[in-house]
């Protein structure tokens, strides 16, 4: 009695890609994320190069891979990809100690991250404004 996996062939146009042990917390990398997410995979990738924080370089890196598995793996227009979803998820948490005055210690937690970033292919939009 297992569960049947549910398989929409071309359903939705989506490419996925991973990224695993970011060395960030998922609290500074949620903000960045959410930043990007809806846009036009070019806007993201510059939005991205312009940014000052350190953790945009792999974020980068991430949204670069699944736009070449788009690319190769799915033969998608690079032109039409939107940045579908982007999210974090916690993964371990290195613990160090720091010597502190009177022979006590204070502990320093390193944690690390995962990035999941989702791309769909978007849809040409009709207009019926007559505004262009």
């Amino acid at each position: 009695m297992s569960k049947k996996k549910k398989i929409d062939n071309n359903k939705d146009k989506t490419v996925r890609s991973i990224n695993n042990n970011i060395r960030s917390s998922v609290r500074k990398l949620n903000p960045i994320l959410k930043g990007i997410v809806g846009k036009k995979v070019d806007v993201a990738i510059r939005d991205l190069q312009f940014s000052e924080k350190r953790i945009t370089k792999d974020i980068r890196k991430t949204i670069s891979s699944a736009v070449a598995n788009a690319e190769n793996n799915f033969q998608y227009d690079i032109d039409n990809l939107v940045v579908k979803e982007a999210y974090c998820g916690k993964k371990i948490t290195m613990k160090r100690f720091r010597p502190r005055a009177k022979g006590r210690a204070a502990p320093i937690l390193k944690p690390y991250s995962s990035v999941t970033i989702i791309l769909s292919e978007a849809k040409k939009m009709e207009s019926h404004g007559t505004k262009g």
